[in-house]
């Protein structure tokens, strides 16, 4: 998925929901930060997206833009409403939100993850396809070890798993 893609999937999430903001929080989080992320970041065809307005528009998302959807057989890319729980992530992570606001949105204004705050939750997740789309974002340079493992600590991981996800960081700072 590319930045005018995401814009795409915003627009269409605001214009159902009528949600002034839709919150970006899977990997296309980047395209916030930085709308020309390399490409093996943006392997994705889905952005995992949710309101802060209600929890029942993550249904409202997913029936309408979600995957097999006559949106994603047009276009090729969907959105996947989720929860806000969904992600682990550190205290402070809304404050730090990414905006996407431009023509392109339309009435919606899109919230993505910064990109430290995405790292720790790709690195809770624990899966290999985070753990390599962490490894990309340190590999070029678009994120720094020591910001994600300062931020670890202040998510709510704890006990082996925060053991398991500053190792994993480790590993992968190495590489």
């Amino acid at each position: 998925m590319r930045r005018p893609q995401l814009e795409h999937v915003i627009r269409a999430a605001a214009g159902i929901t009528g949600a002034p903001e839709i919150v970006v929080i899977g990997s296309q989080a980047v395209l916030g930060q930085f709308p020309d992320a390399p490409d093996e970041l943006l392997l994705s065809v889905e952005a995992d997206v949710f309101t802060f307005r209600d929890p029942a528009d993550a249904e409202l998302i997913e029936g309408s833009i979600g995957e097999g959807s006559p949106f994603h057989q047009t276009f090729g890319y969907y959105a996947h409403g989720v929860a806000e729980e969904t992600a682990v992530l550190p205290t402070g992570w809304k404050e730090r939100l990414v905006t996407i606001r431009n023509a392109n949105t339309g009435t919606g204004c899109g919230l993505c993850l910064e990109v430290h705050d995405l790292a720790v939750a790709k690195l809770a997740a624990g899966r290999d396809k985070d753990s390599s789309f962490v490894a990309g974002l340190l590999r070029h340079k678009l994120a720094e070890s020591s910001r994600i493992q300062s931020r670890l600590p202040q998510s709510p991981l704890s006990g082996e798993r925060l053991e398991l996800a500053l190792a994993g960081l480790k590993r992968l700072a190495r590489t």
